[in-house]
């Protein structure tokens, strides 16, 4: 692929953006071909260096607020034809209460699974307070000469301890993967706006 199929493939996945953002990436990978040139590559190793145009679409898009694209679209949209806007308002009874059921149901699938990370995160805390309270009576009953009784709390203290451990790392993958999803989720969003449906030419 050489600079300009590179660069026309590039404008085709970055068409949702405001049209200043898309000349200012369309300007800075072209210089960043252009140096790969003169420091002796050829313009297809130039462009090969860059790497896959769909990854930087997507660092693109994940890097552009939401707001920016939101306008970008909004101002698009003021193009309609008449009979197209007329098409969304007499479809609106049916095509509104659908996306906002349709978003109503995706929120609450998405808060479910922020508490049930609040959850495991506070079985974590309950285990590991319970750990240190149950190893300092333990304790407590040893000075009082209850050995028994003291050495059975210490043990469940032990326990509870390794279990917390256990948790604590469960909980950490847990928000990792939940941190994960809420960037992907976001990236989609922002996907719906730029029209991410068109192929990249690799």
């Amino acid at each position: 692929m050489n600079k300009q199929e590179f660069l026309s493939a590039l404008e085709k996945g970055l068409a949702g953006l405001p049209k200043d953002d898309v000349s200012e990436r369309l300007g800075f990978y072209g210089e960043l071909i252009d140096d790969g040139v003169e420091e002796g590559l050829t313009e297809a190793e130039a462009v090969e260096a860059l790497g896959p145009i769909g990854e930087i679409v997507t660092q693109t898009v994940a890097q552009t607020p939401l707001k920016k694209l939101v306008r970008e679209r909004v101002k698009r949209r003021r193009g309609l034809k008449g009979w197209q806007t007329a098409l969304i308002i007499l479809g609106s009874p049916v095509w509104l209460p659908l996306a906002a059921a349709a978003f109503a149901v995706l929120l609450s699938l998405y808060i479910v699974l922020w508490a049930l990370l609040i959850s495991l995160w506070a079985i974590f805390l309950s285990f590991a307070v319970s750990a240190a309270a149950a190893a300092a009576a333990g304790v407590v009953q040893l000075f009082r000469g209850q050995t028994l009784q003291g050495l059975a709390l210490m043990g469940a203290g032990l326990l509870l301890a390794g279990l917390s451990i256990f948790l604590f790392f469960g909980c950490a993958a847990a928000s990792r993967g939940v941190v994960r999803l809420t960037g992907k989720i976001a990236l989609w969003i922002k996907s719906l706006f730029v029209g991410k449906e068109n192929n990249y030419e690799e």
